[in-house]
């Protein structure tokens, strides 16, 4: 709209409200509204991220939530979407892809910076529907220096763990199970788990059943700390330093991804990391693989600045600024990783194959769902003293998975690759 125009419907709706009237004005975009843009970093790192955005330029206005697949389920079908919406949730994306409601990002960046598992691996010709802006490494796990642990698994009496999550309370827990399965069956089991090949089923598959088994005995160790950490939010106490710093009940370990750094805040110069894999239960001599995750931006919207700003912020230079600002890791191969020395470990390992990407952030929606309260209820049955019935738990997850299947609904977007050995 011209600034005469503007200015003219500024005055006829004065003049209804003047006569008494009401009127309601549909306004359309243009150049100067924002681009919109829906993510789940709040606080600091929210603070960080529109710091790097205000020097692309481009006008925009960040909302960030941890409770994000339903404010962009709610957004989606009020028929106002955000511009750009940034989210783990590949199986989320691969269906809104799916329902058309994404805009192909081709030409937007080089996916030839971009290693895997991160980056598309569909054909040349198929359309990419969304780029990491942000990488973390799972399979670690957290200690306080100097106080390494022992290379041979930890007691639950060790472990600070929580549930709590403010949108997706579980995915803690998810964890722990796809870390059991990586570590214990190898990367090439896991990727048919997670791509829902029909090869691995959840409650026929040794190793599916005997991962969850093995976390379900962890916990039974002590009941009251599977109470603790079925009420306890991920992040800690709201004023606190994260699990680890809060000092609830002694505990020494936390099995957490690379994100865990902006939790501890202050006390995150004193927190050390080493594999998992021969802590978790049965663990063994190293590590078979890293579990992964992104944090990945589509487009909603095919407005012109909401494509620019996906150019700047996927290009070498945007990411550089993101990981010097945030201290946050990028899958951009040209992007040096940030300053001290645990970031520069985080970011070896994160460039070292082979790496898987996190199963329940690849899973279709409805299955991932399924998987988050088969773990709720595993942690709440055995806190209680109850046999956790897994057998029953993971039948529940396959019915899904098989009701999934059926509607024979083949996802042109989804994921076709898991993990990636170089």
């Amino acid at each position: 709209m011209t600034r005469r125009f503007k200015m003219l419907v500024l005055v006829v709706v004065m003049l209804l409200i003047t006569a008494g009237g009401m009127v309601v004005v549909w306004a359309q975009h243009d150049e100067e509204e924002p681009v919109t843009i829906l993510g789940t970093w709040t606080a600091k790192q929210a603070e960080q991220f529109e710091t790097v955005l205000r020097d692309f330029g481009i006008p925009f206005r960040y909302q960030g939530t941890a409770a994000q697949r339903e404010v962009l389920l709610s957004q989606v079908q009020s028929g106002e979407p955000p511009d750009i919406v940034i989210m783990p949730g590949l199986g989320e994306l691969a269906e809104y892809a799916d329902q058309n409601l994404l805009k192909p990002l081709d030409g937007l960046y080089d996916p030839r910076e971009y290693g895997a598992p991160w980056k598309s691996t569909g054909s040349p010709s198929e359309h990419v529907y969304w780029v990491p802006v942000k990488a973390d490494l799972k399979s670690i796990v957290w200690y306080r220096k100097g106080h390494r642990p022992d290379d041979a698994p930890a007691p639950m009496r060790s472990w600070c763990i929580g549930m709590g999550d403010d949108g997706a309370s579980g995915w803690p827990g998810t964890d722990w199970i796809e870390d059991l399965v990586l570590q214990r069956a190898g990367p090439k089991v896991y990727e048919k788990w997670a791509l829902d090949t029909g090869e691995v089923e959840w409650w026929r598959s040794a190793p599916v059943v005997t991962a969850w088994e093995a976390w379900a005995d962890l916990l039974g160790q002590d009941e009251k700390a599977a109470e603790n950490a079925l009420l306890t939010d991920h992040r800690g106490a709201p004023d606190g330093n994260g699990l680890l710093f809060d000092d609830r009940g002694g505990c020494t370990l936390e099995h957490q991804g690379s994100f865990a750094l902006s939790f501890y805040r202050d006390d995150a110069e004193h927190a050390g990391l080493t594999d998992s894999a021969p802590l978790l239960p049965g663990g063994g001599d190293r590590a078979r693989a890293h579990e992964v995750t992104g944090d990945f931006a589509a487009l909603f919207s095919d407005r012109p600045q909401a494509r620019a700003l996906i150019r700047r912020l996927a290009s070498e230079e945007g990411q550089q600024k993101w990981a010097e600002r945030a201290n946050v890791f990028s899958a951009n191969r040209r992007v040096g990783p940030p300053g001290d020395a645990v970031e520069r470990e985080i970011a070896r390992r994160l460039g070292k194959g082979p790496r898987c990407l996190d199963a329940s952030d690849v899973m279709a929606p409805a299955v991932r769902d399924a998987f988050y309260e088969a773990v709720l209820l595993t942690i709440a049955r055995t806190a209680d003293g109850q046999d956790p019935d897994i057998p029953g738990l993971l039948r529940d997850v396959q019915r899904v998975q098989d009701a999934q299947s059926a509607q024979g609904v083949d996802s042109r977007a989804a994921p076709k690759r898991v993990c990636s050995t170089r």
